[in-house]
This record gives C-alpha cells, sequence and structure tokens, in this order.
C-alpha cells in the first residue's frame, strides 16, 4: 500500500490532528470564567484522549480487535 492508502498512517494523521484539539480545549479552560464551559471544554479533551489512545492501539496493532485474523 501506498502511504496515503495504508490505514496506519492515516490514522497517525488523525491522531496528530485529535492531539492538536486536544490542546486546543484544554487551552480554552483557562480562557474562559463559565463554570459550565470550563467542564464542556474539559469533557472533550478527556473524550478525545480516549479516542486517541484507541488510535495509537489501531497503529500498535495492540489490541485483538485491530489485529488481523484469517
Amino acid at each position: 500500500m501506498r502511504g496515503h492508502d495504508d490505514p496506519r498512517t492515516l490514522g497517525a494523521n488523525i491522531r496528530e490532528m485529535l492531539t492538536n484539539v486536544i490542546e486546543h480545549a484544554r487551552e480554552d479552560i483557562n480562557k474562559v470564567d463559565d463554570p459550565s464551559a470550563k467542564a464542556l471544554f474539559e469533557t472533550t479533551a478527556e473524550v478525545l484522549i480516549g479516542l486517541r489512545t484507541a488510535y495509537e492501539h489501531f497503529e500498535q496493532k495492540s489490541e485483538a480487535a485491530w489485529r488481523k485474523t484469517g
């Protein structure tokens, strides 16, 4: 497979984008005074961290679900 068609390469690109959004959400927590907005931004970061971890596991094939069968 070529690099731009390789699912692991594409996943790595998405993982990098998720990291950027996580950092942005965390930075924005300090820019607002509204407790609800702070909670929303923190929740956003936490959910995206979980999703980023799934992409890391996919790239590393560290979970059975990401390994080829058959």
